[in-house]
Formats: C-alpha cells, structure tokens, sequence
C-alpha cells in the first residue's frame, strides 16, 4: 500500500473575511474530494481570511500514480484559479 499526503499553502488576497474565505475554502476541498476520491480539509490558518492552509491523503497501491494524483490534484487547484498556491509539501510512503 502507498500513502501520498501533504499540504498546500493558498493565499486569498482577494478576501475581505472569513465568511469569503470559507465559500472559497469549501469549493475547493469538495471539488477535490469528488475529483480525486482524496481525504481533503482545511488544516491551519482557520482565523485569518487571507491564508490557508488545506492537508490531502490518498491511497493506492502504485508510488506512481500517486505521485501523478498528486500533481494532478496541484494543477486542479491551480487552474480553479480562486486562491494563489504559494507553498506545497508532499509525502509518499509505502506499508
């Protein structure tokens, strides 16, 4: 079994509170969720409206396609556009 995790770093400088920035955060963890069947959340920075920080895990049984899901899932949040990507640390381990 392999395990890729980590964290990815977003800054929103477009958001004037954390109501926005929660709109924002939830879009991006569901949509990440559904299109990558990862576990996806919110992990720091939950009271400042201008940063994020979002924690992801996936499963499989191959360290290449999890590294592939990874950059998949980097370039997804990307390309949605709604947060500036400013920092990303990875891990892929295998059990």
């Amino acid at each position: 079994m392999v395990v890729g995790f980590g964290t990815i770093t977003l800054r929103l400088d477009e958001c004037h509170g954390l109501k926005e920035k929660r709109k924002i955060i939830k879009s991006i963890v569901s949509r990440s969720k559904n299109g990558f069947n990862a576990a996806v959340a919110e992990v720091d920075f939950n009271d400042i409206h201008q940063r994020a920080k979002i924690g992801f895990a996936l499963v499989g049984n191959d360290r290449r396609t999890i590294n592939s899901q990874i950059d998949k899932l980097f370039e997804f949040i990307y390309r949605m556009a709604l947060a500036e990507i400013i920092d990303t640390e990875t891990e892929i381990i295998n059990i």
